[in-house]
C-alpha cells in the first residue's frame, strides 16, 4: 500500500501525529466510507432516488448506500421477498420493522422517517 502520508513531529523529532486522505485512512482502519450525515438529515440523494423513481425511503436509503435486497435480508434475517415486501413503495412496515432496518442499514430511525 503506498499512502500519502505527513508527519508531524514532536520538538524531541520524534512522531507525534500523521496526516493522510481520508480514503487511505478508511483502508487502514478496513472501513467503508460513511455517506451517512452524522447530523440526522437526510441526503438529498436519498431524497432525489426517492421522488424521481417513486421508491420508499427504505428502498432510496438501500440504493444510495449500495447494498442489496439480499443483503438486508440478510441483515433482517429475513428471506428476501419478505424484504421486499418491507421496503415495497405502498408497504407500512411497523415501528419495530422500521426500527430494526434503520439498524441494519447504521442510520436513525429518524432517517426513514
Amino acid at each position: 500500500m503506498n499512502l500519502k502520508q505527513h508527519t508531524i513531529l514532536k520538538t524531541d523529532g520524534k512522531p507525534a501525529f500523521v496526516i493522510l486522505p481520508y480514503d487511505d485512512y478508511l483502508v487502514l482502519c478496513n472501513k467503508k466510507q460513511t455517506r451517512i450525515p452524522v447530523d440526522g438529515t437526510i441526503p438529498h440523494e436519498v431524497i432525489s432516488l426517492q421522488v424521481n423513481n417513486d421508491w420508499s425511503i427504505i428502498r432510496a436509503w438501500r440504493e444510495y448506500l449500495g447494498i442489496t435486497q439480499i443483503e438486508m435480508a440478510q441483515r433482517l434475517k429475513v428471506r428476501q421477498p419478505t424484504y421486499a415486501n418491507i421496503e415495497a413503495r405502498h408497504a407500512k412496515p411497523r415501528r419495530a420493522t422500521i426500527e430494526r432496518v434503520a439498524e441494519a442499514l447504521n442510520i436513525s430511525i429518524e432517517q426513514l422517517a
